[in-house]
């Protein structure tokens, strides 16, 4: 069975201002599981980044690109099983955890949170991986 990518592209029309060309995929379906690209705090058409330094703004649009990804790969929230949470100042951990908290309330997905130097860019605080598993039936 192949692997089938969802909303394929390359690093050097995402990060014009940096050295790159490497080929890949907001998520990727293998089998009956999803996985998503570490989301980040853009718009999923254009790569624009959010303009806002608030971590609550930035996680509302991260959380809405995973379920704009998911969504797109034929699941729902509900299907989420794991995230993994990024963060660039742990002073914004519980603004973080509590905005991610509405997206997933009743979902239960296992979580890793890390604090990081930095993220790919450097308006971004946050970036969250996720990976969903569609039902059987």
């Amino acid at each position: 069975m192949a692997h089938k990518r969802i909303r394929p592209f390359n690093t050097k029309d995402t990060y014009p201002e940096q050295n790159l060309d490497n080929d890949l995929a907001q998520a990727v379906i293998a089998g009956n599981t999803i996985y998503l690209r570490g989301q980040c705090p853009q718009d999923l058409d254009t790569a624009k980044s959010l303009d806002s330094n608030d971590p609550v703004e930035q996680t509302h649009k991260v959380m809405q690109n995973i379920q704009q990804l998911i969504d797109e790969c034929g699941g729902t929230m509900q299907h989420l099983v794991k995230v993994v949470v990024y963060i660039t100042d742990v002073r914004h951990r519980e603004a973080v955890y509590r905005t991610m908290g509405e997206y997933i309330k009743g979902v239960h997905p296992v979580s890793t949170g890390l604090v990081v130097q930095a993220l790919a860019r450097p308006e971004w605080l946050v970036e969250i991986d996720a990976t969903a598993v569609l039902s059987e039936d």
